[in-house]
């Protein structure tokens, strides 16, 4: 079904968009060797990677014009933000894909604050390893006073010897199979290694966004203390954590604390041997002092309660299988059971949601609007999983969640290896709502599937 048809945009007051993100070739400087910069062909939104900052407040109408310049259809699918089905961009399912040189205007409300992206929802496995994406900020009334508020999007890239997109890989059945399309450059809002410099005695808040196809960032901070504040832009109770992890697609609010006699600090990978820097913070006295935001109690909207389950709710289970070294064997692949090795070989499908390869027309359940629903999962492969559901936010209950106290609220979890989960939502968005891997090649693979609510 698809609900939304790519029309031509007029200059009347109601069409008339805030934004225009035009979807391009260009070359950009994101790779470094010996000192000497490299052009890298990418696409991209508006000749930059990330695109352009989208701002907006709760309770915004967004109209934003899609100009496509590539010689793939594409679209825009606005991750974590509860638009209405029409407007959710997937192709295929909510919408046509937008041909080269057509234009498509997406309007829609902005219901909540937090830290959101947009990315390409066509081809996604190639179109956002290509640098189709950009940050997408809501401004809340609730959100705390800081000095300094950065977006970090964090991304990995394989590349060659000359700094050039590794084409040749992109999909490659390895990949699609094990951990997904994993990089060997890593940049931070496109560059490598960038600098960073701060307010004396200031409080900041950084917002991380993972935008890799598949890698999961394990990170930590240099000689500061950050407090995670939200988690795919949903307010949790302050709590500091040395290390953070975040999943494909992903999003950490983090608010670090800053007095003068800290010179400066780093963002790290952590690795098995040597940590990797991949942005550095200094502290500038040139630019004055934080304007008292850090002798101020941190203060930060109050954490949204999951309702009580109903004897009315809906239950669905979803049992992932598939992958390397996994026990799938068969799966139904449009009403016949394939063997592995035919789906692979054949198809390119190594994963499936309750013994079926995934796919826009495979259904996993129907809610009524305002029903209560638990996903009840189970991570029966060797690999993790960043299961992302579109056009709802879920609480999430597991015994290896990392917040647990209340259940805490998300639009992507990182499932590990094994693991059985609860996603808990009240179905009151309608529509045909796609919930699949964020690692895109298992998407891609065959790791999703729809959720009609009616």
């Amino acid at each position: 079904i698809l609900g939304a048809t790519v029309i031509p945009i007029r200059s009347s007051a109601n069409t008339r968009p805030d934004f225009t993100l035009r979807a391009a070739q260009s070359a950009n400087s994101i790779y470094k060797k010996e000192k000497s910069e490299v052009l890298t062909n990418l696409w991209t939104f508006n000749q930059k990677t990330p695109g352009p900052t989208l701002q907006f407040n709760v309770g915004d109408r967004a109209k934003v014009s899609l100009d496509n310049k590539l010689p793939q259809e594409t679209s825009i699918h606005w991750h974590g933000v509860r638009v209405k089905n029409s407007m959710d961009g997937v192709v295929g399912l909510t919408q046509p894909g937008v041909k080269k040189g057509e234009q498509f205007l997406y309007d829609f409300e902005i219901p909540d604050a937090g830290t959101y992206w947009y990315h390409s929802h066509n081809k996604a496995w190639e179109q956002v390893a290509r640098g189709l994406y950009g940050p997408l900020i809501v401004n809340g009334p609730e959100d705390p006073k800081v000095d300094h508020d950065l977006v970090l999007m964090i991304d990995d890239w394989q590349l060659d010897g000359v700094g050039q997109i590794r084409e040749q890989t992109f999909g490659s059945l390895h990949d699609w199979a094990h951990a997904g399309r994993i990089g060997n450059w890593v940049t931070v809002n496109g560059m490598p290694s960038p600098s960073y410099r701060l307010k004396d005695n200031s409080r900041v808040r950084l917002r991380l966004i993972n935008a890799a196809n598949a890698r999961v960032f394990d990170l930590n901070f240099t000689n500061v203390k950050p407090r995670t504040i939200a988690l795919d832009g949903y307010p949790v109770d302050p709590f500091e954590s040395p290390d953070l992890t975040i999943g494909p697609s992903q999003r950490v609010d983090v608010i670090l604390d800053l007095s003068d006699k800290l010179p400066e600090f780093a963002l790290q990978i952590i690795t098995r041997t040597t940590p990797i820097t991949i942005a550095r913070f200094l502290l500038d006295k040139s630019l004055g002092q934080g304007g008292g935001a850090l002798n101020e109690e941190l203060i930060t909207p109050i954490r949204p309660q999951p309702p009580d389950a109903s004897s009315t709710s809906l239950k669905i289970p979803v049992h992932m299988q598939g992958g390397a070294m996994g026990n799938l064997k068969s799966a139904n692949l449009n009403g016949i059971m394939t063997p592995l090795r035919d789906l692979a070989q054949k198809h390119r499908k190594v994963w499936a949601f309750n013994g079926s390869v995934g796919g826009y027309d495979h259904m996993l359940g129907t809610a009524r609007r305002g029903q209560f629903v638990i996903l009840d999962i189970q991570n029966d492969t060797r690999w993790p999983h960043a299961m992302h559901l579109h056009g709802h936010h879920f609480w999430i209950n597991s015994r290896l969640n990392p917040v647990k106290d209340p259940l805490s609220k998300r639009d992507t979890y990182l499932m590990q290896p094994g693991e059985n989960a609860e996603f808990r939502f009240v179905a009151d968005n309608p529509g045909l709502w796609l919930f699949h891997c964020h690692m895109l090649e298992h998407h891609a693979a065959g790791m999703g599937a729809v959720i009609e609510v009616t």
